[in-house]
């Protein structure tokens, strides 16, 4: 199985969907999976990539799912995804989404 990359330029991260949440998250040097695109692992070339993907991909189907390196822009310390479908799925909707129902 391979995770879907863009060719670009930029620098890449790893991102998926949370298998037990659904959330967007990111992976982090460390291998953990969180929803902080800021602390994500940040591949600055190819080969870094590669092995960026390769070691992501051992999570799928166990921890995440839908896996693709996306490509960053950096400010300083602020860094957030180069498309806008992206910085959707990072951000959530953006529509206002009914209110839920109280719990009794």
């Amino acid at each position: 199985m391979s995770a879907k990359s863009k060719n670009s330029d930029l620098p890449l991260v790893a991102t998926a969907n949370d298998l037990r949440t659904g959330a967007v998250v990111y992976r982090g040097v460390d291998g953990a999976w969180q929803r902080d695109i800021s602390r994500a692992e940040i591949a600055e070339r190819k080969d870094a990539a590669a092995d960026l993907q390769e070691r992501a991909e051992t999570d799928l189907a166990v921890r995440v799912a839908d896996l693709a390196l996306i490509p960053i822009i950096r400010d300083g310390a602020f860094v957030r995804p180069a498309a806008l479908r992206e910085i959707i799925r990072a951000t959530g909707p953006t529509i206002e989404l009914p209110a839920s129902q109280a719990r009794p």
